[in-house]
Protein backbone atom coordinates (compact mmCIF):
# COMPACT_ATOMS: atom_id res chain seq x y z
CA UNK A 1 0.00 0.00 0.00
CA UNK A 2 1.50 3.19 -1.30
CA UNK A 3 2.07 6.09 1.75
CA UNK A 4 0.61 9.00 0.90
CA UNK A 5 1.69 10.60 4.12
CA UNK A 6 4.97 9.93 2.96
CA UNK A 7 5.42 10.75 -0.99
CA UNK A 8 9.04 10.73 -2.42
CA UNK A 9 8.32 11.97 -6.42
CA UNK A 10 11.05 12.58 -8.19
CA UNK A 11 12.47 16.12 -9.67
CA UNK A 12 10.97 15.13 -13.26
CA UNK A 13 7.71 13.63 -11.45
CA UNK A 14 7.12 17.41 -10.29
CA UNK A 15 8.24 19.13 -13.27
CA UNK A 16 5.62 17.59 -14.63
CA UNK A 17 2.73 18.40 -12.50
CA UNK A 18 1.13 21.81 -13.20
CA UNK A 19 1.90 25.06 -11.38
CA UNK A 20 -1.45 25.18 -9.90
CA UNK A 21 -1.75 21.17 -8.70
CA UNK A 22 2.02 22.24 -6.95
CA UNK A 23 0.38 25.06 -5.77
CA UNK A 24 -2.85 23.13 -4.36
CA UNK A 25 -0.90 20.53 -2.85
CA UNK A 26 1.05 22.75 -0.95
CA UNK A 27 -1.92 24.77 0.16
CA UNK A 28 -2.85 21.87 2.00
CA UNK A 29 0.33 21.31 3.26
CA UNK A 30 1.04 24.98 4.48
CA UNK A 31 -2.29 24.87 6.08
CA UNK A 32 -1.82 21.48 8.05
CA UNK A 33 1.21 22.95 9.25
CA UNK A 34 -0.91 26.20 10.49
CA UNK A 35 -3.37 24.14 12.08
CA UNK A 36 -1.09 22.09 13.62
CA UNK A 37 1.20 25.22 14.68
CA UNK A 38 -2.05 26.35 16.42
CA UNK A 39 -3.08 23.55 18.06
CA UNK A 40 0.45 23.07 19.61
CA UNK A 41 0.65 25.95 20.72
CA UNK A 42 -2.70 26.68 22.41
CA UNK A 43 -4.22 28.95 23.83
CA UNK A 44 -6.54 29.67 20.88
CA UNK A 45 -10.55 29.23 21.21
CA UNK A 46 -12.13 26.29 19.49
CA UNK A 47 -14.45 28.79 17.78
CA UNK A 48 -11.59 30.97 16.65
CA UNK A 49 -9.22 28.02 15.36
CA UNK A 50 -10.81 28.86 11.73
CA UNK A 51 -10.50 32.47 12.12
CA UNK A 52 -6.55 32.14 13.05
CA UNK A 53 -6.05 29.54 10.44
CA UNK A 54 -7.32 31.73 7.68
CA UNK A 55 -5.69 34.99 9.05
CA UNK A 56 -1.84 33.08 8.33
CA UNK A 57 -3.19 31.30 4.87
CA UNK A 58 -4.58 33.94 3.46
CA UNK A 59 -2.56 35.64 0.32
CA UNK A 60 -1.19 38.64 1.85
CA UNK A 61 0.04 36.77 5.17
CA UNK A 62 1.29 34.11 2.92
CA UNK A 63 3.10 36.63 0.63
CA UNK A 64 4.66 38.78 3.83
CA UNK A 65 6.74 35.98 4.82
CA UNK A 66 7.87 35.01 1.43
CA UNK A 67 10.32 38.04 2.09
CA UNK A 68 12.59 36.52 5.06
CA UNK A 69 12.35 32.74 3.39
CA UNK A 70 13.51 34.15 -0.06
CA UNK A 71 17.04 34.40 0.74
CA UNK A 72 16.96 31.34 2.68
CA UNK A 73 16.32 29.04 -0.23
CA UNK A 74 18.28 26.40 -2.27
CA UNK A 75 18.22 26.98 -5.94
CA UNK A 76 16.08 24.19 -6.69
CA UNK A 77 13.37 25.92 -4.11
CA UNK A 78 13.87 29.36 -5.50
CA UNK A 79 13.08 27.14 -8.97
CA UNK A 80 10.34 26.02 -7.41
CA UNK A 81 9.09 29.10 -5.97
CA UNK A 82 9.28 31.07 -9.01
CA UNK A 83 7.34 28.76 -10.90
CA UNK A 84 4.50 29.41 -9.11
CA UNK A 85 4.92 33.38 -8.31
CA UNK A 86 4.76 33.61 -12.20
CA UNK A 87 1.94 31.30 -12.77
CA UNK A 88 -0.65 33.00 -15.55
CA UNK A 89 -3.49 33.12 -12.75
CA UNK A 90 -7.00 34.59 -14.14
CA UNK A 91 -8.64 35.32 -10.94
CA UNK A 92 -6.82 37.11 -8.08
CA UNK A 93 -9.17 37.15 -4.38
CA UNK A 94 -10.60 40.83 -3.12
CA UNK A 95 -8.71 40.62 -0.26
CA UNK A 96 -5.06 40.17 -2.19
CA UNK A 97 -3.20 41.70 -4.76
CA UNK A 98 -1.82 39.89 -7.80
CA UNK A 99 2.02 40.26 -6.46
CA UNK A 100 0.57 38.90 -3.24
CA UNK A 101 -1.32 36.20 -4.85
CA UNK A 102 1.55 35.39 -6.92
CA UNK A 103 4.31 35.23 -4.11
CA UNK A 104 1.46 33.48 -2.39
CA UNK A 105 1.29 30.64 -5.29
CA UNK A 106 5.26 30.41 -4.99
CA UNK A 107 5.08 29.98 -1.40
CA UNK A 108 2.52 27.20 -2.43
CA UNK A 109 4.03 25.46 -5.22
CA UNK A 110 8.00 25.54 -3.02
CA UNK A 111 6.07 23.41 0.05
CA UNK A 112 3.74 21.01 -2.42
CA UNK A 113 7.10 20.44 -3.99
CA UNK A 114 8.91 19.88 -0.87
CA UNK A 115 6.34 17.92 0.56
CA UNK A 116 5.97 15.48 -2.52
CA UNK A 117 9.46 15.02 -3.15
CA UNK A 118 9.37 13.90 0.75
CA UNK A 119 11.48 16.50 1.95
CA UNK A 120 8.80 17.36 4.97
CA UNK A 121 11.59 18.11 7.68
CA UNK A 122 12.78 21.44 5.02
CA UNK A 123 9.37 22.40 4.87
CA UNK A 124 8.95 22.00 8.62
CA UNK A 125 12.12 23.85 8.99
CA UNK A 126 10.65 26.62 6.57
CA UNK A 127 7.28 26.86 7.97
CA UNK A 128 8.90 27.44 11.65
CA UNK A 129 10.70 30.46 10.20
CA UNK A 130 7.53 31.65 8.38
CA UNK A 131 5.95 32.09 11.77
CA UNK A 132 8.90 33.71 14.01
CA UNK A 133 6.99 36.98 13.39
CA UNK A 134 3.84 35.44 14.36
CA UNK A 135 1.29 37.50 15.73
CA UNK A 136 0.29 36.87 19.29
CA UNK A 137 -2.25 34.68 19.74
Amino acid sequence: MKNYFAVEMTEKDINQITVLGLAHCGDAVFELLVRSWLCSHGGVKAGELHKKTVEFVSAPAQARRCEALIPLLTEQEIAWFKRGRNAQVHGVPKNATREEYGKATGLECLFGALYLTGQTERANELFVLTMEDHHAL
